[in-house]
């Protein structure tokens, strides 16, 4: 329920923030100087840490012998780093089974224009959610969200109900979902012409 206030409070701020823009922008006069003003911006949240990115966990454990203060022992064989790599190999490409919502499917003559229309009315409303457009022959389909289980798709499909009457859920593969899934993105300001 917290979620969904959240949601609908941030919804709002967009909404009024959109709307400002050009009230702000019709007030000021023709050849009148620009000044810097600010500016909303909005940045989705990182789903993974990225500073670890690429890096081995055996390479960052505490080390006399690299100068740290402390030392971390593995009572493990020599074979571990190997045989944890080998399994990062081989997972690489493995996907998450979960839920998204989706919001469009059709094959019509026009779909390719209004698979990207729908696209983008979703993304203005629901920032930080991510969205997807795939193309499987003859269909034009668009879903959202990454959902561990039906009942968090099902929140999102309750709020879409007014915009997308048609959405519904399906199962599929899915990224990693977005650890806080409360704070999705980072709302920041920032000063523009």
């Amino acid at each position: 329920m917290i979620h969904t206030k959240t949601m609908k409070l941030h919804r709002y701020i967009l909404i009024l923030s959109l709307l400002a823009v050009p009230a702000a922008l019709r007030a000021q006069e023709p050849g009148e100087p620009t000044a810097l003003r600010d500016s909303i911006v909005y940045r989705l949240v990182s789903q993974v840490d990225s500073s670890l990115v690429g890096i081995s966990i055996f390479d960052i454990m505490p080390s006399k012998d690299k100068g740290d203060a402390s030392d971390v022992i593995l009572s493990q064989g020599d074979h571990l780093p190997s045989v944890m790599e080998n399994y990062i190999a081989r997972n690489r490409e493995k996907t998450l089974n979960g839920f998204r919502v989706r919001i469009f499917f059709d094959n019509k003559q026009n779909s390719r224009t209004a698979a990207q229309d729908a696209l983008e009315a979703f993304n203005k409303v629901f920032r930080g959610i991510p969205s997807y457009l795939s193309y499987q022959s003859p269909f034009f389909k668009v879903t959202v969200g990454d959902f561990r289980t039906k009942s968090e798709a099902m929140e999102l499909l309750r709020s879409l109900k007014g915009m997308f009457p048609a959405a519904f859920i399906v199962k599929e593969g899915i990224n990693y979902p977005i650890a806080d899934k409360d704070n999705t993105y980072i709302v920041d300001t920032l000063k523009v012409l």
